[in-house]
């Protein structure tokens, strides 16, 4: 099995979760969201590439032969951007559905 394969369901569901919270949105708001979207990625993809060669240098962890697709980023693999991706496109969406069902947005009961 390749860390590709183990990736895709969280990809999936996150995209699911993203497409329908943007549909539920105005048509204005969409066009923000997916710039916000798109920094968002770009910011923590950069500290994914950062932090996660400085563990693979120091030796902290690395990847059994056949089971990367191949590319890196610096030494990071390709596959290890797929979770970063998945909880930018979640975290808003599931916030966002939230919202529209009225949960509260503070944290914690009173």
């Amino acid at each position: 099995m390749t860390y590709l394969l183990i990736c895709l369901p969280f990809l999936a569901v996150a995209a699911c979760v993203a497409v329908l919270a943007t549909v539920r949105m105005p048509r204005a708001a969409r066009r923000t969201r997916l710039l916000a979207l798109g920094i968002a990625f770009v910011l923590i993809a950069a500290l994914t590439a950062v932090f996660d060669s400085v563990m693979i240098a120091a030796g902290l962890f690395g990847y059994a032969d056949g089971t990367r697709l191949g590319p890196t980023v610096w030494l990071a693999p390709v596959e290890d951007f797929a979770y970063p991706l998945a909880a930018v496109l979640l975290v808003p969406a599931v916030f966002s559905l939230a919202l529209r069902r009225g949960a509260p947005v503070e944290g914690g009961a009173r």
